[in-house]
């Protein structure tokens, strides 16, 4: 039988003592082995995500980004570290539940995987990322932004991008800084979340809790099933609390649903102003239903839009005939990071990689992060920005340094 290690119960010292040894044990029963010189040998990376269930989309948007790098690094030469080695995606499917997604993890540690990127959602993402500790893999969490994920001591796991507390800081930070530009047009809010995964409450929470001691009337919070089929009890509720402002935060297909409920039952606060909304900042919803979408305003991730392969990216995803959203971009950037720790770590060792990863100072990326830098596996640099939907198109609107656009605030009756 293997023996397994659990991250949060041993030291990092024996948890790469334990992996180093293994990996002698196996070197030492081919020093009698000819050599024979072959092509380096390909790395296998582990990619799990939902692509089916209720989460399909995103999962789905998520899968392409990864397999995006890895056909770049590929094609550019492979790990160049290791002797030009190609990446191998092992796929895995969550099928939308965390169980499951635990369960791809264990057929990924008999494949023989060097890493894991996923896997889009919270909920899944705490699951495989216990399992991979496990096994010392190390985990590359690409949407997920639970800060559960990053604080379990699971020094496997890191998250390039933002987590829940970060994003909820800078969208209340940005939405105080906008308000007051415009003289203070918005004092009371609704907010509108999904309740089937621990994402839209937690989310709530943390919204509630700090939009009150910067002066927001909090009127309503008003829960909601992921999949649900009907807003118009929602919308009529939010009618009557009249609130100048609407936060929603929910899944791509709850987010169609209700910002297009609103538009048809003239619900017309003065902002809707999302944080991680499902839609919101997505070119899908922009392209299909523009009306429902003009003005809406998003904390969300975002890619900086200054850098030419962003903008390169985008036109990959499109011609293979998808929408360009933060599930493809965030997936791509994870599997770049988990390459650029294989080359520094010159192997495809679990342990030496997770060393890589845990010391890394990658710049080489199009987010709006500047170098990473992970503590107790979280990069400290990343951030959100504020998008909004103008002329039929996602602008920056905040940070400043990154805008592309003066927010519309509030927007025109």
């Amino acid at each position: 039988m293997k023996k397994s290690y659990t991250f949060n119960h041993l030291s990092r010292r024996q948890v790469l003592a334990g992996v180093a040894a293994g990996g002698a044990v196996a070197a030492a029963g081919t020093l009698g082995m000819p050599h024979i010189a072959r092509a380096a040998d390909a790395v296998k990376v582990g990619v799990v995500h939902p692509v089916t269930g209720f989460l399909q989309f995103s999962g789905t948007q998520c899968r392409f980004g990864a397999l995006a790098a890895i056909e770049e690094i590929n094609a550019s030469g492979g790990i160049k570290a290791l002797g030009g080695a190609k990446l191998e995606a092992v796929l895995g499917d969550a099928q939308s539940k965390a169980e499951i997604g635990a369960a791809e993890v264990e057929k990924f540690n008999e494949a023989g995987v060097s890493a894991i990127v996923g896997a889009y959602a919270s909920g899944i993402c705490l699951a495989t990322t216990q399992a991979a500790a496990k096994y010392g893999i190390p985990h590359v969490v690409d949407v997920g932004v639970n800060d559960k994920i990053v604080g379990r001591g699971l020094e496997n796991t890191f998250r390039f991008g933002p987590g829940f507390g970060s994003i909820t800081k800078a969208g209340v930070d940005h939405l105080i800084a906008i308000n007051e530009a415009a003289g203070k047009p918005t004092k009371s809010v609704v907010i509108v979340h999904e309740n089937t995964t621990p994402f839209g409450s937690f989310m709530a929470g943390l919204l509630e809790k700090n939009l009150t001691p910067a002066g927001f009337e909090v009127k309503e919070v008003l829960p909601h099933p992921t999949g649900n089929k009907d807003f118009n009890n929602i919308a009529l509720k939010i009618k009557e609390a009249n609130p100048d402002l609407v936060i929603p935060s929910h899944y791509y297909g709850d987010g169609v649903l209700f910002l297009r409920t609103l538009q048809r039952q003239r619900v017309q606060p003065k902002a809707i102003y999302s944080v991680l909304g499902g839609a919101s900042s997505q070119y899908r919803f922009v392209n299909e239903f523009p009306d429902a979408a003009d003005y809406v305003m998003d904390c969300n991730h975002w890619f900086d839009p200054r850098k030419a392969a962003a903008q390169a990216l985008r036109k990959k995803t499109e011609d293979a005939g998808k929408s360009f959203s933060y599930e493809v971009f965030l997936a791509y950037e994870a599997m770049m990071f988990a390459a650029d720790a294989m080359e520094r770590a010159g192997s495809s060792d679990r342990a030496k990689i997770i060393e890589a990863m845990a010391s890394s100072t990658w710049s080489d990326h199009f987010m709006p992060y500047g170098a990473t830098k992970m503590v107790n596996g979280q990069n400290e640099g990343a951030q959100a920005m504020v998008m909004q939907v103008l002329n039929k198109d996602i602008e920056v609107v905040a940070p400043k340094e990154f805008a592309t656009k003066a927010a519309v605030f509030p927007r025109p009756a």
